[in-house]
C-alpha cells in the first residue's frame, strides 16, 4: 500500500508519530536561464522591482516555511535552517541563454525529511527572480529543478547528483 493512500485509497496524510527524531538536510539546485542582458541588469541593480537576489533569497525562505501550507500531504516542520545562494552557472553568448543557479538547503531535527523545502525554496526564488525581471526578459525560464541530496531518517544518505 502507498503511504499516502488509505485502505480505500483515499489520500491521508502519513502518521509519522512513531518515528525517531534525526538531523535532517536536503539540497535542492534549479537554474533561471535569461538574456545575457537581463543578468547584467539583474547585477548592476536596475531591475525596477528592486535587488532582485536579495529579494529572490528572502522569498525563497519564506516560502520553505510555509511548504506545508502549498503541498497538501506535507507536515508542518520546526525548520532549523533554510539558506538560498545563487551563482552564475554562464554568461551567455550570441546564441546560448545566461544561466543563474539557485541551491536550496533546508535542514530540520524531526521525524520527516526536509526535501520538500528545499524544494520550494528553489522554485520560489526562481519564480521571484522571474516575476522581477520580466518586463526585460519575458523569455526567461526555470529549469531543471531537483533534489541532489537527502540526509536523515531511516534511509540515510541519499546523493542524487
Amino acid at each position: 500500500m502507498l503511504s499516502h493512500l488509505d485502505d480505500h485509497g483515499r489520500a491521508q496524510m502519513v502518521d509519522v508519530s512513531a518515528k525517531a527524531d534525526t538531523e535532517r538536510v536536503a539540497i535542492a539546485k534549479g537554474e533561471v536561464t535569461m538574456k545575457r542582458e537581463t543578468l547584467a541588469l539583474i547585477r548592476a541593480g536596475k531591475i525596477e522591482k528592486g535587488e532582485v537576489f536579495s529579494v529572490a533569497r528572502v522569498a525563497g525562505i519564506m516560502a520553505a516555511k510555509r511548504t506545508h501550507e502549498l503541498i497538501p500531504m506535507c507536515h508542518p516542520l520546526l525548520i532549523t535552517d533554510v539558506i538560498v545562494d545563487f551563482e552564475t552557472l554562464s554568461e551567455g553568448g550570441e546564441r546560448e541563454p545566461a544561466r543563474v543557479g539557485i541551491t536550496g538547503t533546508a535542514k530540520n531535527v524531526g521525524k520527516t525529511g526536509v526535501e520538500m523545502e528545499a524544494l520550494v525554496a528553489v522554485t520560489t526564488a526562481a519564480l521571484t527572480i522571474y516575476d522581477m525581471a520580466k518586463a526585460v526578459d519575458r523569455a526567461m525560464r526555470v529549469e531543471n529543478v531537483r533534489l541532489v541530496l537527502k540526509r536523515g531518517g531511516k534511509s540515510g544518505e541519499i546523493r542524487l547528483e
